[in-house]
C-alpha cells in the first residue's frame, strides 16, 4: 500500500489585512464620533454667538440669517430670564440685609426715636439716620456730649459688622456763626461731622469705609423760618449706603457666568 502524501501548508502572509481593516474602521468610527461632538457644540456657539449681538447691539450678525427664529428667541428668553431671576434674588438679599441693619440701629437708638430726636428711614440709597444737633453737641460746639457716648458706641457695634460705605453729614441752619474755631457754618458742619467719624472710629467701625461732608446750611429738611425748623435743619446725618449691584462687573457676571451652564 502507497504511503499518502503530506498536504504542504502554505503560510497566509494576508492575515495582517484583517486586523489592519480592523484598526481602520475603529479609526474611522472614532474620527467620525469626534467630528460630530464638535459640530454640535460650534452649532451652539454660533447660536449664542448671534444671539448676543442681535440682543446688545440690536443688529443681527452676518451668520444669524442661518439661525432659526424660533431657536434665537428661546435662547433670548432663557437668558433674560436667568438674568432676571439673579438679579431679582441679589436685590431680595440686598433688602433683607438692610432692613435687618434699620431693625438693629433702631433698637439701640429706641429711646432717642421716641422723644424724636432721632429719626431712621430705609431709602433706596441706604439707612438714612438723622440725629438731632442739640443732642449730640452744645450751641456753636462740635465737642460730643457725654451723655451720648454710650449709645454711638451701640451704634458703633452694629456699624462694625458691616462692610457697607458709611457717610456722614454735618448740616446748620442758616445763622452764620463767625468764632475764632469756626469762622462760618463750614467749618462748624464738617467738625461735628468729624467728631462722629471719629467716635465711630474708635469704636471698631473701620476707617476704609467712612466719609465725612460739611454741607452747612445747604441741604435743609425744612425751610430755617422759625426756631423749631432751624431746629430740625441743624442735624448730622448718617447714611449707610446699599450696594450696587447694577454697576461695574458684578452686572457683568450676572450676565454672562449663568450662561456657561448651558454649555
Amino acid at each position: 500500500m502507497a504511503r499518502r502524501k503530506k498536504r504542504i501548508e502554505h503560510d497566509n502572509h494576508d492575515r495582517w489585512l484583517i486586523s489592519y481593516a480592523d484598526f481602520v474602521t475603529l479609526l474611522f468610527a472614532f474620527f467620525v464620533v469626534m467630528y460630530s461632538i464638535s459640530s454640535v457644540n460650534e452649532g451652539k456657539y454660533k447660536t449664542f454667538s448671534n444671539s448676543l449681538s442681535m440682543a446688545f447691539t440690536n443688529q443681527p450678525s452676518s451668520a444669524s440669517i442661518s439661525i432659526a427664529p424660533n431657536e434665537q428667541e428661546l435662547l433670548l428668553k432663557t437668558l433674560v430670564d436667568r438674568r432676571t431671576a439673579r438679579l431679582g434674588e441679589q436685590q431680595r438679599k440686598i433688602q433683607d440685609r438692610m432692613k435687618n441693619l434699620a431693625n438693629g440701629l433702631s433698637q439701640v437708638m429706641a429711646p432717642l426715636i421716641n422723644q424724636h430726636t432721632v429719626s431712621i428711614n430705609q431709602t433706596r440709597r441706604g439707612v438714612v439716620i438723622d440725629i438731632s444737633a442739640s443732642t449730640l453737641f452744645g450751641t456753636g460746639e462740635a465737642t460730643l456730649r457725654p451723655g451720648m457716648l454710650g449709645v454711638l458706641r451701640q451704634v458703633s457695634a452694629v456699624l462694625s459688622k458691616e462692610e457697607l460705605p458709611i457717610e456722614v453729614e454735618g448740616h446748620t441752619d442758616d445763622i452764620p456763626i463767625a468764632t475764632a474755631q469756626f469762622p462760618s457754618n463750614w467749618e462748624l458742619s464738617s467738625a461735628r461731622a468729624s467728631s462722629v467719624v471719629r467716635m465711630l472710629i474708635d469704636n471698631g467701625v473701620p476707617a476704609k469705609n467712612l466719609t465725612v461732608v460739611g454741607l452747612a446750611s445747604n441741604q435743609p429738611l425744612v425751610s430755617n423760618d422759625s426756631r423749631e425748623n432751624r431746629a430740625k435743619n441743624r442735624r448730622v446725618t448718617i447714611t449707610i449706603v446699599s450696594p450696587d449691584m447694577e454697576r461695574g462687573q458684578r452686572t457683568e457676571e450676572s450676565v454672562f457666568r449663568p450662561l456657561s451652564s448651558i454649555f
